[in-house]
């Protein structure tokens, strides 16, 4: 079984994921973890967000390593767990640049397909379903009001001892949104067989019970 997840982000992709994978049994690959390590290791080298030269020069210089321990995901970057250092602000205006660059997102592709290959997963990003895992037995193009989505991150930010303010974030989420739309390479724009899921009034529970039921209607269509 393999689920795709796409949407712009704080859509709640992630914690929607997770609660589909708890609930089906599957293994959840967050892929937006992973270009927030390279990220993260971008800024660390004192890198911009468009020098792209300096992004590619980075990467032979870096291990990922996806573990999941007690169930959930862990990405060492050099063999260190960054835990939630990678979700700060910042770091997520680095992880749509770097996810940009062809050459970053060639180094992380093998990764996130053999994880697939091995195993049944729900995997969200912005490109699962049209690149990543074209084949998948759901596609979900998940997404909420600009507005709702700030909330939802602010909050988590909080929640988490990161020092966040709404308007920051609804201003960086805007941009990113614009970022990741008109790019180039891989654009976050849903695939053409994706299911549309406005989830800007519903909870992470009624979202994850929206995605559970496509994809036991998929199962039994295989049937």
């Amino acid at each position: 079984m393999q689920i795709a997840i796409d949407g712009p982000s704080g859509a709640g992709k992630s914690s929607v994921a997770k609660a589909v994978a708890a609930k089906l049994g599957i293994v959840y690959v967050d892929t937006g973890a992973l270009y927030r390590t390279i990220g993260y290791y971008v800024r660390q080298q004192g890198i911009t967000r468009e020098d792209v030269a300096g992004m590619e020069a980075c990467l032979p210089h870096i291990t990922i390593e996806v573990r999941y321990e007690n169930g959930a995901q862990h990405v060492y970057l050099n063999g260190e767990d960054l835990g939630d250092r990678i979700r700060e602000p910042e770091i997520s205006m680095y992880a749509s640049a770097v996810s940009a660059v062809p050459a970053v997102r060639a180094f992380l592709l093998d990764t996130q397909r053999d994880i697939a290959a091995k195993n049944s997963v729900i995997m969200d990003g912005r490109d699962i379903g049209t690149v990543i895992l074209p084949k998948a037995d759901v596609k979900v193009f998940l997404f909420a009001s600009p507005e709702a989505r700030a909330k939802r991150r602010t909050a988590e930010l909080q929640g988490k001892g990161i020092a966040a303010c709404y308007e920051d974030v609804l201003r960086e989420m805007k941009e990113r949104d614009d970022n990741d739309r008109n790019r180039e390479v891989a654009p976050a724009v849903a695939a053409e067989d994706a299911v549309m899921l406005d989830n800007s009034d519903l909870t992470i529970e009624q979202t994850a019970d929206r995605i559970i039921d496509l994809a036991r209607a998929a199962l039994e269509g295989q049937k």
